[in-house]
């Protein structure tokens, strides 16, 4: 492995010796090589940046964000927030001026939210403006563009922290939206999503009307689309009557979309670094919650249905259930060697009964905790329940099996489980969902390995005392309480002959 990487490097140096070598032909329109080579976070933090703000070349920013990760933790959004401060504060490096201090230190800790590797903090974030309020105090203006995207919602709306904690810590005011401009963001959104392209997460009017009162920092951008604003034009705090697509992406795929693993770092350090002006987004997940619940049916724990998942459905990704429907994946607690973080595991014989719709690699949107996955494959959790062209009923746990029958399925009742880690709820800051009774529970409670257990075994150690095993524990909850009287009456038109219970057919 040492050899590789040694590889690697020496490759990469040589490649820079050819590419410097033709740079000083100046047959270009710049002599040198502009990407720097850099070893680790710190220093594609400070390599990206200087691309824009030379200044910080030298200045001693890896070393500094080395410190702050011995302090805070990698990757830790108050690295991002101290770095991003004291650059504002010129004690790193000295620029040509306050605002252009507070810009450079917003994009320098926007690099290292987004580990350094995307355009994000150059381009995504565009520049800093320090407008005034009504009361002609000075406030924050952040611009933005569509190259945000590429930093992903979570890492865009720390860019809005950033940018909010380096306005207070430089004594500006909070932003002062008036009803014209709160009504313009919130048409320019639906004019986005309706006129120029689907938005992954379309925020409801009230979630985005609550969002852009609160919010302590003005969201702006640049023109992005011919097309103009519907209503509120012509207004004297906001450059343009076009729609800017910066805006609509950080309002809604963004900062509504996130809210909630916002609130849970907030909710962590929050007052530490005080940060109290956030506080709004409690009310806020109140708000959220009750647009996302299209109906008032919860489930027992009282999840609600999500019906956010399958809103903007685009062509090619399947669409397998509706939320919390019966007959749709179970939730089942746990990873593999090869899941983890946003990638979950369903059975090789549910992708089997499938047609190999789903395969390993597959991404699905879900319902929770995230907005979606990529597939993989566990062979040790429950596969699905199919109905045969036969009448006959089949619980399949082996992926052979399920091609062979797969030909005879009238129906899959079931599709089995689906893995998701518990760092997918602890990322998203989603509550834990209650669990379907699996062999991870019975093992617990009765201290035995759950691997091959009969159904005479399973009974006997019920009358130990012990739960049934999960194996013979049926979907009872899927059936009418009209069906379950018929189904005992049929049960008692059964005899036993020779240790086997008989049933007529009907």
């Amino acid at each position: 492995m040492n050899e590789y990487f040694e590889l690697l490097e020496e490759e990469t140096k040589k490649a820079l010796r050819v590419a410097t070598e033709a740079r000083a032909k100046n047959l270009d329109p710049v002599n040198v090589v502009e990407i720097p080579l850099t070893k680790n976070l710190a220093e594609r933090v400070e390599g990206l940046v200087s691309v824009i703000a030379p200044a910080i070349k030298g200045a001693g920013i890896p070393k500094r964000i080395a410190e702050l990760e011995e302090k805070f933790g990698l990757q830790d959004w108050r690295v991002a927030l101290t770095i991003a401060i004291e650059v504002a504060k010129e004690k790193l490096c000295k620029f040509s001026d306050k605002r252009e201090a507070m810009e450079v230190g917003i994009r320098v800790g926007f690099a290292y939210a987004t580990v350094g590797v995307v355009v994000s903090p150059l381009e995504g974030f565009v520049k800093l403006k320090i407008p005034k309020r009504k009361d002609g105090k000075e406030y924050f203006s952040l611009f933005y563009s569509g190259p945000i995207r590429s930093a992903g919602g979570t890492a865009a709306s720390v860019s809005v922290l950033i940018g909010d904690y380096v306005r207070k810590q430089m004594g500006s005011a909070k932003y002062d939206p008036t009803e014209e401009e709160t009504k313009r963001v919130l048409t320019e959104v639906t004019d986005y999503h309706e006129k120029v392209t689907n938005l992954q997460y379309f925020p409801s009017e009230k979630e985005l009307e609550y969002l852009i009162r609160n919010l302590p920092v003005q969201i702006d951008g640049d023109p992005s689309e011919e097309v103009e604003v519907s209503n509120y034009k012509n207004l004297e705090r906001i450059e343009t009557n076009r729609i800017r697509n910066g805006v609509c992406l950080v309002m809604a795929e963004c900062l509504a979309q996130k809210a909630k693993k916002i609130q849970v770092q907030l909710n962590r350090w929050g007052k530490e670094f005080q940060m109290e002006d956030w506080d709004f987004l409690e009310e806020f997940l109140k708000i959220q919650t009750e647009a996302k619940a299209k109906k008032t049916v919860q489930a027992e724990a009282k999840i609600a249905q999500d019906y956010t998942f399958i809103h903007d459905i685009v062509a090619g990704r399947p669409v397998l259930t509706y939320p919390l429907a019966g007959g749709g994946f179970r939730l089942r607690y746990g990873r593999c060697r090869n899941t983890g973080l946003s990638s979950q595991a369903i059975h090789p014989a549910t992708m089997a009964v499938l047609d190999d719709f789903i395969a390993i690699g597959t991404q699905l949107k879900v319902e929770r905790p995230g907005k979606a996955t990529t597939i993989s494959s566990c062979d040790s959790i429950e596969g699905p329940i199919v109905k045969l062209n036969n009448g006959s009923v089949l619980i399949l746990d082996d992926e052979k099996e399920a091609r062979k029958v797969n030909q005879d399925i009238e129906e899959i009742l079931y599709l089995g489980d689906i893995l998701i880690c518990y760092g997918d709820f602890l990322n998203r800051g989603h509550r834990l969902v209650p669990v379907g009774y699996c062999d991870e529970w019975w093992q617990e409670e009765t201290k035995r390995n759950p691997k091959n257990v009969t159904i005479e075994q399973a009974i006997q150690l019920t009358k130990e005392g012990h739960p049934l095993h999960p194996k013979y524990c049926f979907h009872w909850r899927s059936i009418t309480h009209k069906e379950l009287l018929s189904l005992i009456q049929w049960i008692k038109k059964g005899k036993q002959e020779e240790k086997q219970i008989l049933i007529p057919y009907s």
